[in-house]
Parts: structure tokens; C-alpha cells; sequence
């Protein structure tokens, strides 16, 4: 498996945060954590993301104004919208319209997806396993934001780091699932790898969804970057045996550029 270069989105080495260059552009404080950022907790434990090892890098961010909300991730495609900080329930979409309130995201394997209206000035983010996939996950997101008014040829997001189709090998009841789902679209997601196993291409899968959405390819900056790949940087589910979990962190600039 070839090695992606990463390009540090702070000072530390090795990074302790990562960050998409749209995003960035749009004015949407973010970082997708990497297993050298501080203060992380399990989503086990069912309480916030972060503890208070984290404090003073969530503030140089400009996401520490107040704790970020969360919900208990059950890989499904249910929708929550976010008003203040702590537990929004159960579901694996956050929404909100509120500036400043981060949302977070727990994954080791399973896309994270930020979405950001800069003209409606709402903000989506999503947990997108092969579950979450095979339930549109990504593309509800982009329906909670369009619901609310926005245009998704106006959207920007970003998929952060996560399994890729170099590493996620699965079998027929997945398959079985993607075709109950998508049964004129899967096939164009997986690579045949033998009898009963495929490589499934998770990237390519919700990136087609956000664009079925109404979303322009162009306005989403997925990092490309695989969890299982990269141990050094990155916890993965499959291969270090849930020994990790990294945090997708996002938020509604104040003002942010339209």
C-alpha cells in the first residue's frame, strides 16, 4: 500500500489536526483529528468528544467558544438538529443553524462528511459506514440542508480521512445490502476480489450520492486519506482493533463568506 503525503495543518510534528482547503476557503472553523491530538474520548463512554486536555488547541482553532455537540452514533442515516452543546440523542447527522456550536463526528474506518450553506448559513455533518452508505447517509445530510432552504449547487464540504478502497475488503451480505439500496449504482463502488469478497470504494460512493443531491463534485474536497494505511497518523477500526477513535470537529463562522 502506497504512503499518501500529509501535509501538517499545524506546527506540531507529527500533526495533530488535519484541515480541507475548501472549507478553509469558506470560512468554516474544522479539523478532523489525528491519533496524536490531545484529550480525546470514547464515544463508549457516552459524554463529550474532548476533555479538558483539549481545551487550549480546540481555542487556537476557533472551536473552543463553547463545547461541542455529539450524538450517540448507531450507523444509521437519522437526522438531529443541534442547539446547544451535549448530547443531541441518537442519530448519525448533526444539523444547526447556530454560529459557533461545533458539531462532532466519532469514526476509525467510516467517512465523516461536513457540509456548509454558506448562503442559508447552516451547517450538516454525517458518520457514513457501509451501513450509513447503504442508507444514503450523505445524501440526507444534503437533503436536512436543502430542507432548510439552501441551494446545493451554493455547498461546500469535505470527506475526511477514512477507509479507503485500497483497505476495505467486504463481503456479500454488504453487497447484498448496497443492491436492496442501489441496485443500478454498486457496482460502479467495488472491485471483485474473489469468491464472495469485494473492495468496496466508500469514497466514491457517498461522493456519487452528494452529487446525485445536487452538490458539484468540485465543492467537495474529500482528503483521500485511508485510516488503514497510515497507523502512524491515524486509528483504524479494522486494523488496530478499536483501539482509537478520531473526532471530526466543525462549525458556523460568525460571518462567513458567501
Amino acid at each position: 500500500m502506497s504512503t499518501p503525503a500529509v501535509r501538517p495543518a499545524c506546527d506540531a510534528d507529527p500533526p495533530r489536526y488535519l484541515t480541507s482547503s475548501l472549507l478553509t476557503r469558506a470560512g468554516v472553523p474544522h479539523l478532523f483529528t489525528t491519533r496524536h491530538f490531545p484529550g480525546v474520548r470514547s464515544p463508549r463512554d457516552g459524554g463529550p468528544p474532548f476533555d479538558a486536555r483539549a481545551t487550549a488547541l480546540l481555542a487556537e482553532c476557533g472551536l473552543g467558544r463553547e463545547p461541542a455537540a455529539f450524538a450517540r452514533q448507531v450507523h444509521g442515516a437519522d437526522v438531529a438538529t443541534a442547539e446547544r452543546s451535549g448530547s443531541a440523542g441518537v442519530a448519525d447527522i448533526l444539523t444547526t443553524r447556530r454560529p459557533h456550536l461545533p458539531l462532532a463526528i466519532s469514526t476509525a474506518d467510516c467517512l465523516p462528511v461536513v457540509l456548509y450553506d454558506p448562503v442559508q448559513r447552516r451547517l450538516a455533518v454525517a458518520h457514513a459506514g457501509w451501513r450509513g452508505t447503504a442508507r444514503a447517509a450523505a445524501r440526507v445530510a444534503a437533503e436536512a440542508l436543502l430542507g432548510q432552504g439552501g441551494d446545493p449547487a451554493m455547498f461546500v464540504g469535505a470527506i475526511g480521512p477514512s477507509i479507503g478502497p485500497c483497505c476495505y475488503e467486504v463481503d456479500a451480505p454488504v453487497i447484498a445490502e448496497l443492491d436492496r439500496a442501489f441496485s443500478d449504482r454498486w457496482r460502479a463502488w467495488v472491485t471483485p476480489r474473489g469468491a464472495g469478497k469485494w473492495m468496496l470504494d466508500l469514497w466514491r460512493a457517498n461522493e456519487d450520492q452528494l452529487a446525485a443531491a445536487g452538490v458539484p463534485p468540485a465543492r467537495i474536497d474529500n482528503l483521500r486519506l485511508c485510516t488503514a494505511c497510515r497507523p502512524d497518523l491515524l486509528y483504524s477500526y479494522r486494523r488496530g482493533r478499536g483501539q482509537g477513535r478520531l473526532v471530526t470537529l466543525a462549525a458556523i463562522p460568525p460571518r462567513g463568506p458567501c
